[in-house]
């Protein structure tokens, strides 16, 4: 390597919000990350579905019908309604 072109590459201390501490080497210094793989939900297996507003319910719903007779989904609708009506 050529003496005075290359970045100075120090120790590093990268920490997660979770409170995991990785030691590394970086030119760019110690930083604060949001998520990592001891706390992201891909890398833990910990996902969770987010229902805003409902929307995986009326989601479900809408093609719970999918591929059934129209004797089955008609009772299927009924059944959702009643349960509607019910949790109201």
């Amino acid at each position: 390597m050529k003496d005075g072109i290359h970045p100075a590459y120090k120790d590093a201390t990268i920490t997660c919000a979770c409170g995991s501490v990785v030691k590394t080497r970086s030119t760019r210094g110690s930083f604060t990350t949001d998520v990592c793989s001891q706390c992201h939900p891909f890398y833990t297996g910990k996902h969770k579905i987010m229902d805003v507003a409902g929307r995986v319910d009326r989601f479900r719903k809408k093609y719970a019908n999918t591929g059934k007779s129209a004797k089955d989904a008609a009772a299927a609708k009924d059944a959702a309604a009643a349960t509607d009506a019910a949790a109201k």
